[in-house]
This record gives C-alpha cells, sequence and structure tokens, in this order.
C-alpha cells in the first residue's frame, strides 16, 4: 500500500507526527499525484473507519508540550553553584564544631541568595503552550463524501479541509481547489502582504514563502475560500517544526554570567588551597584542629564574595525599570547585560526599520514623473515635479490617475485620535492618502463619481474596476501593471488627448521603480455609455486608456536612520532579516544605512534560495559579510544566528511571528515586538518592545552598557573587601595571633555593605563616551590589568590598615579581643565607604565626573555608617555579631586611615588617566 509506505516515513509517526528522515516535497506535486500518495479523494475524502485508523496510527493533530522542571528543582538549583558548596560545608563544619549561632548566620545569607536568585530567575518560557493553544479550533471536513464540522485535533493526513475568509488553518494542507484565496501568512514567514494561493505546484526548493500550493497551519485567511488535503499534523507541521526547534535551541549563558563563572571556579580552588595551606600550617606550629578548622572557615567566608549573587540581580532589576522607560520590557533579567555586550542587532524589516505603512513616493503620468513627498497614513505632503509642488498646475492625466487610485478603492483612511489608520488593505490606503495630498478628497470626489459597480479583485485577473456617474460615465481599472497593459491600447497625455500606447516605454518605467524597491500598480480609465449601470470582465476587457503608475514603498523610520547610525558608530552590525522581497529589502537597507557586501555600490541581499546552497562555512562567511537577507525561511533564521555566533558574535534578533520563535530563543538576546507580535515570539523573546520601534533598541543597548559598566564598578569595589579579608586570615596565621575579624563579623561586612554601599552605584549616571566605543569583547575579562592592580593595592591597604589597628588595640592599648575585632571590622567598613567614592567612575576622577551626580551614594555611606553604629553598640548586634563598644580615639584612627586610603587611590587613577589621554592623543 502507497500510504503505509509512504506516511510512516514522510507524514508521521504515531508520536504525534515526529518528522522522519524521508521527506516528500508536497509543494512540487499535483492535486492528483498527492492524492495517490495518501490514498484519498478531494471530492469524498476519507472514509470515517480509515480516518479513525489513521488517527490511531500518527497520533492526535496536536504539539507535543514540552516537560518543564518541578518548582522544587528549580528552587535546589539556586544552591547550585560552587562558592555556595563551600558556604554550605562551612555550615555544616560550624554546626559539628558547636558553633551553632555562626553557622546560622552563615546558612541564612546561603539561603536569602537561593530565595532572591529563584523569584527573579525567568519562569520556564510559555512558547510551547501558546503554539498548542493556537492549534485549538474546529475543522471543516470531507468525510464519507460529506462535509462535517470537527476538532482539529482528530485531523489525520488525507483528510480533505474546506476553508474560507477568516478560518485559520488548522494543519498544513496542500490546496486542491480555490477561488481568490489570499491568506495572511505573516506569522509564519515575516511576509508583511496577504499571500495569493494557487493550486499549481512549485519548484521543490523555493523558500516556505514561495510555496503557493500550500496552507500552513495557525495562518489565516484573509480573503477568498478553498479546499485541501492535509499532508501534515501536529509535530510533522511547518508550526511544529518551529516549536521543536524552540525546545531544541541552546540555552545560552550571558557574557557576565560566563565570567562570573570562571571566576567562581577559579576562586574556588583558590580558596580551598589556601584553606588547606593555611590549615596544614596551623596544624604543623602545633594549634588545634578545632581552631584551624574556624581559620580555614573565616578564610573561605572571608574570600567569597557572598553579596554579589544579590547585588548582581538587584542592579539588573534596577536596569530593567531604566530600560522600560525607553520602551523596551525586560522579561529575563541577564538580557540587561547582554544588550550591553551585543556586537549583532538582526533585525526584521517591516514596522521595525519601517513604518509598516505602505507609501507612495513615486507617479509616472502624461510623460512624467512626480515625487510624493510625506511619509506613512498621515496626509501631509504635497505632490512636486522637481522641487515645486505642482497641485494648481496639475495636468489631467495626473489628476484622473490620482482619482483613479482614491475611486477605484475600497478602504477607508481614519483619524484615530493623533494616529492616522487604514481599514481595509494597506496598498488601498497609500493610494488614498497618495490622491489626498494632491487635494481630493473621498466625500468630495465620491459626490461627483457615483460609484454604479464594481469588480472586485480576483487573483484570476489581477485587477479590480469601478464603475461611475459621470458625463459620460466611466470607468476606472487598478491592479498589476502587466494585465492593465493587456487590456489597454490608448496612452492619456498631459493635456487629455490619446496616443497609441507604448507598452514597452511603460514597462521601462516600471523598471525604474522596482529598481527602487518599489511596488508598482497601473491605472486605466473607460468611457461608457451614459445608460451602462452594470460591468464584468467582458465589459473591460480591451480598449481602456492607460493612465499611468503609483510606486509604493514601507518607507524607513526617521528614528531608524538614526538609531542605526548610532549602533554602528558603537561599533554594532546591524543586519537585516526579512520574508520581504529582495530589490525592496536592499533598497530599505541603503536607505536606512546599513553597512555591507556591496556590488556596484549597491547592498548585496541574499534570499532565502541562496542561502539553502551555501554550506556552514560558507553560511558564517556571508552572515558577517552581507546585511541583507530576504525570503528567509524560519530555520534559515536559526542558522543565521547560529552562524554568527560561531563567528563569536553576541547576537541580538528581533522577530513578531511565530516563525522567530526559534531564532529568537537561540540568539544570546531575542527582541519581539510588542504591538504587532505574536504571544509565541514574546514567549520566547528576553526582550519585548512596547512600539516596535528600532530606536528602542538602540536606547536599550545604551542602558544595558551602562548597566554592564557600573556592574563592573560594583565588582571592581567589592574584591579588594575579600582580598584583605582573606590577606589578614592570613597574615594572623603567619604571625600567630587570634584572627582580627570572625567569620559573623566578616558576613555582616560582606552583605550590609553589598547592600548598602555597592548598590548605589547602580544609580551611577551612563559615562559620556558609552556610545562611541566598540563593544566589549565576549572573551575579555571583567578585570583588565590595571583593575587588577589596583584591587591588589586595595586590598593590600586594607591588610594594612585592619591588621595594624587590631594589634594596636590589642598589644599597644590592652583592649579585648571583640573590641579589637570590632575595630578591624570597621576598618573594612568605613575603608569600602571611601573606596566606594573612588569607584565611581574606573577612569574619571571625581571632578570630571560630578561630585554630587549621584547622591544616593552619599545616602548609601550615611546609613552604612548607622548600621556600623549599631553594630557597635546595641547590644543585640554585639550578642549575634561578637562585637563590642569603642571609644572615639578608635574611630579617629580608622577615619584617618580611610583618608590615606583615598588619597593613595586618587593618586593612582589620576596618573593612569593622565597617561591614557596621552596614549589616546600619540594615536
Amino acid at each position: 500500500m502507497v500510504l503505509e509506505s509512504l506516511t510512516t516515513d514522510a507524514v508521521g509517526s504515531k508520536s504525534h507526527g515526529v518528522q522522519q528522515d524521508k521527506k516528500v516535497d508536497w509543494h512540487s506535486l499535483n492535486p492528483i499525484q498527492v492524492e495517490e500518495l495518501l490514498n484519498t479523494s478531494s471530492s469524498t475524502g476519507l472514509s470515517s473507519s480509515e480516518a479513525g485508523e489513521r488517527l490511531e496510527r500518527y497520533g492526535r493533530n496536536v504539539l507535543t508540550p514540552k516537560q518543564q522542571q518541578s518548582v522544587f528543582i528549580r528552587f535546589l538549583l539556586q544552591f547550585h553553584q560552587p562558592l555556595i558548596y563551600i558556604l554550605l560545608i562551612a555550615t555544616v563544619v560550624t554546626i559539628l564544631l558547636g558553633e551553632y549561632l555562626d553557622s546560622l548566620v552563615i546558612f541564612a545569607v546561603v539561603f536569602i541568595n537561593a530565595i532572591i536568585g529563584f523569584i527573579q530567575e525567568s519562569k520556564a518560557l510559555k512558547a510551547i503552550d501558546a503554539l498548542s493553544r493556537s492549534m485549538a479550533l474546529r475543522a471543516q471536513v470531507i468525510r464519507d463524501g460529506k462535509r462535517c464540522n470537527i476538532d482539529a485535533q482528530e485531523l489525520v493526513p488525507g483528510d480533505v479541509v474546506v476553508i474560507q475568509s477568516g478560518d485559520k488553518f488548522p494543519a498544513d494542507l496542500r490546496l486542491t481547489k480555490l477561488r481568490d484565496l489570499k491568506v495572511d501568512e505573516s506569522s509564519l514567514t515575516g511576509e508583511s502582504v496577504a499571500v495569493e494561493k494557487s493550486v499549481e505546484p512549485v519548484p521543490h526548493d523555493v523558500v516556505l514563502g514561495d510555496r503557493f500550493c500550500l496552507g500552513f497551519s495557525s495562518t489565516v485567511v484573509t480573503y477568498g475560500q478553498g479546499k485541501g488535503i492535509v499532508v501534515a499534523t501536529g509535530d510533522s507541521t511547518e508550526i511544529g517544526k518551529i516549536q521543536q526547534s524552540i525546545a531544541g535551541a541552546e540555552e545560552l549563558q550571558t557574557p557576565l554570567t560566563i565570567k562570573i563563572k570562571k571566576f567562581s571556579h577559579l576562586l574556588l580552588w583558590v580558596i580551598v588551597g589556601l584553606s588547606a595551606v593555611v590549615f596544614a600550617v596551623g596544624l604543623y606550629r602545633g594549634e588545634s584542629a578545632v581552631d584551624m578548622f574556624m581559620v580555614a572557615v573565616a578564610l573561605a567566608v572571608g574570600t567569597i564574595p557572598e553579596g554579589l549573587p544579590v547585588a548582581v540581580t538587584i542592579m539588573l532589576a534596577l536596569g530593567v525599570s531604566k530600560m522600560a522607560a525607553r520602551r523596551a520590557i525586560i522579561r529575563k533579567l541577564v538580557a540587561v547585560e547582554t544588550l550591553g555586550s551585543t556586537n549583532v542587532i538582526c533585525s526584521d524589516k517591516t514596522g521595525t526599520l519601517t513604518e509598516n505603512q505602505m507609501t507612495v513616493q513615486d507617479i509616472f503620468a502624461g510623460n512624467s514623473t512626480y515625487h510624493v513627498t510625506g511619509l506613512g497614513y498621515r496626509p501631509d505632503g504635497e505632490v512636486t515635479a522637481g522641487e515645486e509642488a505642482i497641485v494648481a498646475s496639475m495636468n489631467k492625466t495626473l489628476q484622473l490617475c490620482l482619482k483613479a487610485g482614491m475611486l477605484c478603492n475600497d478602504s477607508a483612511l481614519k483619524k484615530q485620535e493623533e494616529r492616522w489608520i487604514i481599514e481595509g488593505d494597506p496598498t488601498e490606503g497609500a493610494l488614498l492618502v497618495s490622491a489626498r495630498k494632491a487635494g481630493f478628497m473621498e466625500e468630495q470626489l465620491g459626490k461627483d463619481y457615483q460609484r454604479l459597480d464594481s469588480i472586485p479583485f480576483e487573483s484570476e485577473y489581477q485587477y479590480m474596476a469601478t464603475l461611475h456617474t459621470n458625463q459620460p460615465n466611466v470607468v476606472f481599472m487598478k491592479g498589476s501593471v502587466e494585465a492593465i497593459l493587456e487590456r489597454s491600447a490608448l496612452y492619456m497625455q498631459p493635456d487629455g488627448t490619446t496616443t497609441t500606447l507604448n507598452k514597452r516605454r511603460i514597462l521601462n518605467e516600471v523598471e525604474k521603480m522596482a529598481a527602487k524597491g518599489l511596488r508598482v500598480l497601473g491605472f486605466a480609465m473607460l468611457e461608457v455609455n451614459d445608460n451602462l449601470k452594470n460591468i464584468d470582465h467582458k465589459s473591460v476587457s480591451a480598449g481602456m486608456i492607460f493612465l499611468g503608475l503609483q510606486g509604493m514603498i514601507d518607507p524607513p523610520r526617521q528614528e531608524a536612520i538614526v538609531a542605526v547610525r548610532l549602533c554602528q558608530q558603537a561599533g554594532i552590525d546591524v543586519k537585516m532579516i526579512t520574508g520581504d522581497h529582495a530589490v525592496t529589502a536592499a533598497t530599505i537597507a541603503g536607505q536606512i544605512g546599513l553597512m555591507g557586501r556591496k556590488e556596484n555600490g549597491k547592498l548585496v541581499a541574499i534570499t532565502g534560495r541562496e542561502l539553502q546552497a551555501l554550506n556552514d562555512r560558507e553560511l558564517e562567511e556571508a552572515a558577517e559579510d552581507v546585511a541583507v537577507f530576504a525570503r528567509v525561511a524560519p530555520d534559515q533564521k536559526l542558522r543565521l544566528v547560529k552562524s554568527l555566533q560561531a563567528r563569536g558574535k553576541i547576537v541580538a534578533m528581533t522577530g513578531d511571528g511565530v516563525n522567530d520563535g526559534p531564532a529568537l530563543k537561540q540568539a544570546n538576546i531575542g527582541i519581539a515586538m510588542g504591538i504587532t507580535g505574536t504571544e509565541v515570539a514574546k514567549d520566547a523573546a528576553d526582550m519585548v518592545l512596547t512600539d516596535d520601534n528600532f530606536s528602542s533598541i538602540e536606547g536599550a543597548v545604551e542602558e544595558g552598557r551602562g548597566v554592564f559598566d557600573n556592574l563592573t564598578k560594583f565588582i571592581v569595589w567589592t574584591l579588594p573587601t575579600n582580598l584583605g579579608e582573606g590577606l589578614v586570615i592570613i597574615a594572623a596565621v603567619a604571625f600567630g595571633t587570634q584572627l582580627p575579624v570572625q567569620p559573623v563579623q566578616i558576613l555582616w561586612i560582606n552583605m550590609a555593605t553589598a547592600v548598602l554601599l555597592g548598590l548605589m552605584l547602580a544609580f551611577e549616571p551612563k559615562e559620556p563616551d558609552i556610545m562611541s566605543r566598540p563593544p566589549r569583547p565576549a572573551n575579555e575579562p571583567i578585570l583588565s590589568y590595571e583593575l587588577i592592580m589596583r584591587t591588589l593595592l586595595v586590598g593590600t591597604l586594607l591588610l594594612i590598615a585592619a591588621f595594624s589597628l587590631y594589634l594596636y588595640e590589642r598589644r599597644v592599648l590592652g583592649a579585648s579581643v571583640s573590641e579589637a575585632q570590632t575595630v578591624a571590622t570597621t576598618v573594612f567598613v568605613v575603608l569600602e565607604s571611601v573606596y566606594l567614592l573612588n569607584c565611581r567612575s574606573l577612569v574619571r576622577p571625581m571632578n570630571e565626573i560630578g561630585y554630587f551626580s549621584n547622591m544616593w551614594v552619599y545616602y548609601g555611606i550615611a546609613a552604612m555608617m548607622v548600621f556600623q553604629v549599631l553594630f557597635i553598640y546595641v547590644p543585640f548586634m554585639n550578642t549575634l555579631f561578637h562585637s563590642s563598644p569603642i571609644g572615639v580615639m578608635s574611630w579617629i584612627r580608622v577615619i584617618g586611615a580611610g583618608a590615606i586610603l583615598f588619597t593613595i587611590v586618587s593618586i593612582e587613577k589620576a596618573i593612569r588617566f593622565k597617561v591614557a589621554e596621552r596614549k589616546a592623543r600619540h594615536s
């Protein structure tokens, strides 16, 4: 049986129609071949019994849901970090040693970190659920020779489905019969204009958007009706393949998380190594094992930056609120930081880089070409010849060409609050706007030319015609240039007289407009007898008078042009990946200012069909060199993103349709459109633009760089503390003294200062050169050589200050251990507060950035001092953290140490700043 051998391999298996190795190009077969291969009939369909057998064999027409991790597992994974392991071990060790209060404080820090991480973690992707919901519908099928209505989940390969305007395709169909069928496939292919369908087969290697004889699951019929045979259900449909791509896309780590992970692993081994050495040295010197365990715990706690995860999470969350103000809604926290490292933006064309409003730009009528000013549906602009508006001196042919566009039209132009919108076809809307710009109004023109009859647009004829009252009555026609020329014999001159039509001349003008990426329509008229009240195709089959051409395009957003220039200035490549045609895409890309491979001075556009022929290496080269990719299929978008990532790029990808889901998830940062975007695209994305505007991406990149800068400042500020704490512990072992700071006191320093001091850097204004420097290379470490040296300098100063003042309190002043440890703890708090001022800019001195440009720093320092006073003088805090009150002179010595640190670091920064300026001048 043919069906048995074919459908098991090509249509699907029982696991919801999962696609197998063997593949049938249904679009390249004619309807009769499809019927034979699937053992069905377009007229009678399947029998109920056969449909039941196939349902049992191939499974229901549903998408396989993705299994998610349980809430409990996701919470446990918050503890799956190398540095957390050390703290958990420290908790256990302190319990075994009977230090229950210390173990409670250490575990509390770990637990709080886990809760914050769990709350802020992005929820599991909802894309698959959204896709599944999109298939929950009914379908009209022919079974046993009768039409019936069934649940779409019961459809099987070979079923015959009837569809009409407003229906959503319930599965992938090979169309066998249709009438004027138009389908909105924008959610799947990215094509902005409804596609006219056909029953004729197409070559096997055409891209998805050109398979005109197929109807795809979840796409919507906008006009007409048709019938087709189900060729794929469930996971085997094109939308099902996208689901599998989304489910299989790799969850990528961000540059910062990768760097922190590497840093954590390095720190893990350093901590383990140092703790082991310190423990061994202590035992060798005769110290007790219990005491040395506590020293090792103190060293581990001191060198782990406990406050870092919390601070990173909160600083990213603050970045989210800043981006929301710039119309970019962040769904996943890590997207904030990723934006700052992005070096390639792959953008859709329609609505993102363009207005998504068709606009007439050129008109050819009466032997002359005219330009139409203004953008979008707002009827502000003029019809010009050269630099001058020609409304007052408009010739008769141009008038009639514009009138034909307004009268032979079923759409409406309306003002909605401050926006102009089109009710109906965008192409017809563009014609209304161009006529308005020449001074014509629909209401008045409708009175002068009352419509008597019309011939609606049909794909078979490629034109629309309307009959109007006049003296004599007149027929206006618009449509494809070929269809209009075929029915025209005469050509109207500027003065209204007619002459023989030169079709070659008209086609030359069409080629000029098409070369500019314009979509061209032809216009004609025919004067008829006043008694004629109805028209048909025969009435307008010949003798029409050709009036002219109108060329239109979806124009680029002016703010997108500026944003693209700023991105390129910042070292970010912008690439256009669209479902539109190559010439149109390349034209728009040139107007926007994209930079890429050129031929004959024009940007090269690679089509999806050409991409199919490229191997992985060739595709990587093309992805890097070419700026425009047109007629691209969903799997090709995914390949392009992977190819760029293979070259080490940090890729941001925009999208709005179901077809964009896999690429949005695969990209380092997926950006969905908030207005036109499907739920699938939004759920797969990391960020949603509320205004669908490319300029909002540029603003988000700027904010992302600012967040990354401030995160780096926080890391540079916090690491010297951990280094200093570790060095103090090692120094205590080396000199045989008691620990200057206890483990719980170290936790107090690390957590309190991280929240009250370090987080204030999140409010630091963006550096002035933030969008004039290239993106940070993905493999570049967080800390440069200069910053590592500064970390060592400050860590050493903290060691000297804390250890020397501890010894001074103990050996010179005879203070208790608790009092001396409190002084050492206060040294860390005060010196960190002072160093915070140095970290407001890693390069510029205070006078360059403004002493009071971030008042939050001073509020944080004041709050930290209040809490430190509580730490020192409140009995409850004394019990919890083993602290004791200290005298005024101790405070003065600590503040003096802070002043010395601030001076030394300020001098170091000033020297490096001058050296950097000198290098920049010489280069």
